[in-house]
C-alpha cells in the first residue's frame, strides 16, 4: 500500500506503511535514548521513583509506560514536551518525520477489544471512545501473536504520519483473555468517568454528551427550583441523593426491563456523597452550568456575603476565601463570574478592595484578571460535564452483571494537566 507523504528535503516522498512503521520504530528509538538522557533526569527520575514506592520495585511494564508518558505528554516547565525538545535539536529530520513525531503528542489511551486480526496488524475497539483503531506495533506482527478476537488490551496508540487510519502501539501493552471481560467493563468505565476528555475523542459522543448534559441539567433545574443552590454540606447531599433517586426513578418508568434485579440508592445507599474538603465547609455553592456542567464550591455562602456588601466587618476571612478561588486551578471562573453577574453595583468595589487598584471595573478588566490567573480554563476546549459510555461497553457491564453501570454519568469539571 504506498501512502503519499510531503517531505521538505525529496518534495512528494510516497513510501509504504511497511516503512513508514519501520522509520518509526528508528525514530522511537532515538526518541526513548533522548528522554532518558542526563538532560531530563531531574523530571524523569522523581516519577519512577514515585511510581517504585518505599520498596524500590517497579516492574518493567510499568517502568516503560511511565517513561512513555513523559515522553509524549509530560509539560516540562517552559511547556514544551520531550517531543517538542528533540524535534527543535534535530535539524536533520524531514518535514515527514517532524510531523510524525509531533503527531505523537496527541496519544489515545485506552481500553481496547480485538475486533479481528487484519494482515500484520489489529482492528481495535476502544471501550472508552467507542471507535475503531486499525493498529500495527513497530516490533512487527509477533507482537499480536497472543492476541485472539474478544480478547482486551490496555495499550496506549499514536498515530501513523500520512497512513491514514494506521494507528501504532506506543510504550507498553498488556493483554487480558475474554474471561477477564468483568474487570475490563470496571475498569474501561472507570477511565471513561475519570477522564472524560478521552471519551469525547470521539465527535458522535461529545455531541451525546452535550444533548445528555442539557437535558439533566433541565431536569436539575425543574426538581431543585434553580441552577444554583447554597446548602449546608448535609442538607446538599441530602438535596442531590433525592434528585439522583428522582433521576433513577424516572429512567426505570421509562425502561423497565433494565431494572430488573437493580436495587436503587435510597436514604441507606447514597448515590451521592460529599468530598471530606467539601463535607467541612460551611455551605456548599451547587452550580449547574450550561457550558461547566454540575460543580461544587466550598464555602460559597461566604463568598456570596462579601459581594453582597464589600464593607462587611472582618472581611479579611472572606477576601481570603476569594484569593484562594482565583488561585487555585481546581476552580474554573464560573463561581466568580456567577458572583459577579448576581451583584453588578458591588462586584467593582469587592475586587478593588481585593486588588487594590481603585480603577479596576469588573465591565472592563473582570475577563482579564480570570484569563491571567486561570489560563488552563481558557486553553482547553468546552467539554459536556456528562461522560457518555458506549455502547459496546454497556453490553460488556450487562453481560457480566455489571447493572450499576449507566448510559451517562455525570463528573464534575476538572483542570485538564499533562
Amino acid at each position: 500500500m504506498a501512502i503519499a507523504a510531503q517531505d521538505a528535503n525529496h518534495g512528494i516522498d510516497e513510501r509504504s506503511l511497511s516503512e513508514l512503521i519501520e522509520r518509526s520504530a528508528e525514530l522511537k528509538g532515538e526518541l526513548v535514548a533522548f528522554a532518558q538522557s542526563a538532560r531530563f533526569d531531574r523530571w524523569l527520575t522523581p516519577l519512577l521513583l514515585e511510581a517504585a514506592g518505599p520498596e524500590r520495585r517497579l516492574d518493567e511494564s510499568e517502568a516503560i509506560r511511565i517513561i512513555d508518558h513523559f515522553i509524549l505528554r509530560y509539560r516540562l516547565p517552559d511547556g514544551a514536551t520531550v517531543v517538542d525538545r528533540f524535534v527543535a535539536g534535530r535539524r536533520d529530520l524531514s518535514e515527514g518525520d517532524r510531523e510524525m513525531l509531533l503527531g505523537w503528542r496527541d496519544p489515545v489511551e485506552g481500553i481496547f477489544e480485538i475486533r479481528r486480526k487484519d494482515g500484520d496488524g489489529v482492528v481495535l475497539l476502544n471501550l472508552v471512545d467507542d471507535m475503531e483503531y486499525r493498529t500495527y506495533s513497530n516490533v512487527g506482527r509477533g507482537a499480536f501473536h497472543k492476541a485472539s478476537k474478544g480478547g482486551f488490551l490496555l495499550a496506549c496508540l499514536v498515530p501513523v504520519h500520512s497512513a491514514d487510519g494506521a494507528w501504532l502501539i506506543s510504550g507498553a501493552m498488556s493483554s487480558y483473555p475474554r474471561s477477564s471481560a468483568t474487570e475490563i467493563a470496571q475498569a474501561a468505565l472507570q477511565l471513561a468517568t475519570s477522564h472524560p476528555e478521552l471519551v469525547f475523542r470521539n465527535p458522535e459522543k461529545m455531541e451525546q454528551g452535550w444533548e445528555r448534559m442539557r437535558e439533566d441539567r433541565a431536569a436539575f433545574v425543574e426538581f431543585c427550583g434553580a441552577d444554583e443552590l447554597v446548602l449546608p454540606p448535609a442538607e446538599t447531599e441530602d438535596r442531590l441523593n433525592a434528585y439522583y433517586r428522582h433521576r433513577q426513578e424516572a429512567a426505570v418508568a421509562g425502561h423497565p426491563d433494565r431494572a430488573r434485579g437493580r436495587r436503587l440508592p435510597g436514604l441507606d445507599f447514597p448515590a451521592f456523597e460529599l468530598p471530606q474538603e467539601l463535607a467541612d465547609s460551611d455551605t456548599i455553592g451547587v452550580i449547574y452550568d450550561e457550558v461547566d456542567g454540575l460543580n461544587f464550591y466550598a464555602d460559597y455562602g461566604l463568598l456570596r456575603d462579601l459581594f453582597a456588601n464589600p464593607d462587611l466587618p472582618g472581611r479579611r476571612q472572606h477576601q481570603d476565601l476569594l484569593r484562594t478561588y482565583l488561585r487555585e486551578e481546581s476552580i474554573a471562573p464560573l463561581p466568580i463570574r456567577r458572583l459577579a453577574a448576581a451583584y453588578p453595583e458591588t462586584v467593582d468595589a469587592v475586587f478593588r478592595k481585593l486588588l487594590r487598584k481603585s480603577g479596576f471595573t469588573w465591565s472592563e478588566d473582570g475577563e482579564a484578571l480570570l484569563r491571567r490567573r486561570k489560563p488552563w480554563y481558557y486553553a482547553q476546549e468546552p467539554r459536556p460535564g456528562v461522560s457518555v459510555i458506549g455502547e459496546r461497553l454497556i453490553e460488556l457491564a450487562a453481560d457480566n452483571r455489571g447493572r450499576k453501570f449507566a448510559r451517562a454519568r455525570r463528573v464534575p469539571r476538572q483542570p485538564d494537566h499533562a
